[in-house]
């Protein structure tokens, strides 16, 4: 059964060696034989999953150990088979791969947020030990995605969100530019399958129009490198992808018909000289636009992609990105991390050859980078949001005034400069300038600034720096300072209290706190508490917690209740229990939320039509509007209609705006107003 499949599949790996060959062969009906009686939710074999994997897998030049363990790594999991089977088989760095793929998804038992967040850390966990372990979990995450039609709706939607907000950033992370293209176009279709379809229905009727088009830009571009002498190039011609097409049309607010710089052409060529050389004569062919030329060679972006951009305004008034770029960083921007593992002949062998792990600058880099941040998650107490903000986020470089680069996540300021460069240069700021200007220490720091850090001895860390530092070390940093250094504050849990009001609290021992209410008293359905800081202040190792009773989010008005042997518990300001607590005017004492940036939050109202997945629907609004939904609650109304409220934060309040209108035009939101905080 199956063999049609397998030999099809097993045909494209003519390009390993015989002793692979039989390896690969092998670990497929071996899969086979494993996966038999299982079926797919389309009612097809399952084989034909972990077959597309690994097909993938040779798509991208992985080894035999790899695509042998795309092959099976469904097969500890789901059919019994021991992981030393799989060792006594195929060999422990087989068995490692499948291993760590099943690691990352055997998750179990925990709530989506905390599912999500402990799936990420696994994978991080995972790619700074093992490599190939990510690439096997991203292509089985393209193949899902390709047969996502054959999911519940609602639970398809959840799916491609999580690979619009993870996998495809993950993919771009990594450098590996085709695979997050086409997650990201199949999560649109999913997501939006209405906006996918106009854009597509519209690249097809303009397919003969572009086609004629780029073919002449290519015939004018190669005619004039053949007259400059420049040989060996190769030029194609593109048009965007949907997704990036989408993006443009929301981010300028325009109609498709009002996006002009669809087309794209890209140019390969065999040295670093070539290139530059290849941009004059783009610019002598059609003028360029101002503003719009960028040097990804001189500077490359932090998944090692390397480029030269520039748009022009080719013939017709149209408008074209050219991208310029040598073959070998051609097969990095394609195939990123992927492109170490590169199959080769070894030299002078006429039968035999061999994997040569390529020896890499970059992967060096992308290496001991993943290894840091790995480090950094682990010790973040709200990894999750760390990990969006910081890892799958764009970055920015600047430069010290001696001209090395420093790469941060973008809205980094001087702070997270400065304690990226040494603890103590960034313990001891009184101030920055960028390219010769003071700036504020709280000001979001830009691309390719010189910055440059004024120190003072005396100085120290303050507890608005706090708010001001937007990387989870510098914060980590400063708030271990304060906790060392300064005897009036205890920070814990993101709150912030003064040591001598607790020890006025204390004073004389309290009777026991009367028992909370029970959480069964209060409809909750979401609560982030990874945006939940507060700051509380000469007693070390105060504990800190969140009351369950009024489970106050941050932008509530809050007060810190010192109870017997449980320490600072935090309860709004308006808590109706708080009435009832022995000796409460003795032991409260006031704390305040720390807020990792200064965002603002706000609190609405929302009336909807009975629907299933609103809470995702209103959820997907705030994030593709760069909000983040920190608690709602819905109930339903004497009328039959579903009535929330919902608590969110942004960075500006023209953000706010945009997600009330995102919120409205969702099709049963009948109407949404905003609601107190207190």
């Amino acid at each position: 059964m199956n063999e049609e499949l397998i030999n099809k599949f097993l045909a494209k790996t003519s390009v390993y060696s015989p002793e692979d060959r039989k390896k690969i062969e092998d670990a497929a009906w071996y899969a086979n034989e494993k996966h038999i009686d299982q079926r797919r939710k389309s009612g097809e074999p399952y084989i034909i999953h972990p077959v597309a994997v690994a097909e993938t897998l040779i798509q991208l030049n992985m080894d035999a150990d790899t695509v042998c363990a795309g092959l099976l790594h469904d097969v500890v999991e789901d059919t019994g088979t021991t992981a030393q089977e799989i060792e006594d088989r195929f060999g422990a760095n087989v068995r490692d791969l499948v291993e760590g793929v099943t690691k990352i998804a055997n998750i179990k038992s925990l709530s989506k947020s905390a599912a999500e967040a402990e799936t990420i850390r696994k994978m991080f966990i995972a790619m700074s030990k093992n490599m190939p372990i990510i690439i096997i979990k991203l292509s089985d995450k393209l193949h899902n995605m390709r047969t996502l039609q054959f999911m519940n709706p609602v639970r398809a939607k959840e799916i491609a969100q999580d690979c619009l907000d993870i996998y495809a950033p993950l993919a771009d992370r990594l450098g590996i530019a085709w695979m997050k293209a086409e997650l990201e176009d199949l999560s649109l279709k999913t997501l939006k399958p209405e906006t996918y379809e106009y854009i597509q229905n519209y690249l097809l009727s303009k397919q003969e129009e572009n086609t004629q088009y780029l073919e002449q830009v290519r015939k004018k571009i190669s005619f004039a490198c053949i007259n400059a002498g420049i040989k060996g190039i190769k030029i194609t011609t593109r048009l965007k992808h949907i997704y990036s097409i989408y993006m443009k049309m929301k981010k300028r607010r325009k109609e498709i018909d009002e996006i002009f710089d669809i087309l794209g052409v890209r140019i390969l060529c065999n040295s670093v000289s070539e290139c530059y050389t290849l941009v004059g004569i783009i610019h002598q062919l059609w003028p360029p636009m101002e503003g719009r030329f960028k040097d990804y060679i001189a500077m490359p972006k932090a998944n090692n992609y390397q480029s030269l951009h520039t748009t022009i305004m080719a013939m017709n008034g149209t408008i074209l990105e050219v991208q310029i770029r040598t073959y070998e960083m051609d097969q990095i921007a394609e195939y990123g991390v992927a492109s170490h593992w590169v199959y080769k002949a070894q030299s002078g062998s006429d039968s035999d050859q061999s994997w040569v792990n390529m020896d890499s600058r970059q992967l060096s880099r992308i290496a001991t980078k993943l290894k840091n941040w790995n480090t950094e998650i682990e010790q973040s107490e709200s990894f999750m949001q760390d990990l969006k903000s910081e890892l799958l986020k764009d970055t920015i470089y600047v430069f010290t005034p001696k001209g090395q680069a420093i790469e941060l996540p973008l809205g980094s300021t001087a702070l997270d400069f400065a304690y990226n460069i040494h603890t103590e240069i960034g313990n001891h700021t009184v101030a920055a300038k960028a390219n010769g200007s003071i700036i504020p220490l709280a000001q979001p720091l830009e691309n390719t600034q010189v910055i440059e850090i004024i120190t003072q001895k005396n100085a120290h860390p303050k507890v608005n720096w706090l708010k001001y530092a937007h990387t989870t070390s510098a914060r980590r940093k400063i708030r271990n300072w304060l906790n060392k250094y300064d005897e009036n504050l205890v920070i814990e849990k993101n709150i912030i209290a003064n040591r001598k009001d607790i020890e006025e609290a204390i004073k004389e021992e309290p009777p026991a706190e009367p028992a909370p209410l029970k959480d069964s008293d209060i409809i909750r359905s979401v609560s982030d508490r990874s945006r939940s800081t507060v700051t509380v202040g000469r007693n070390k190792n105060v504990m800190i917690s969140i009351a369950q009773c009024c489970n106050p989010v941050p932008g509530d008005p809050i007060v810190g209740y010192i109870s017997r042997g449980r320490g600072v518990i935090i309860h709004k300001t308006d808590c109706p229990n708080l009435v009832h607590m022995a000796e409460i005017d003795q032991r409260k004492i006031p704390v305040e939320w720390e807020a990792g940036t200064e965002t603002i939050t706000k609190r609405f109202l929302v009336t909807s039509r009975r629907t299933q997945n609103l809470f995702s629907e209103i959820e997907g609004a705030i994030r593709n509007s760069h909000g983040h939904l920190i608690s709602g609650s819905l109930v339903d109304d004497e009328i039959g209609n579903l009535q929330g409220t919902f608590t969110m934060e942004c960075d500006r309040e023209d953000d706010f705006k945009k997600i009330i209108k995102a919120i409205k035009s969702i099709p049963n939101v009948i109407n949404i107003t905003p609601a107190p905080m207190a």
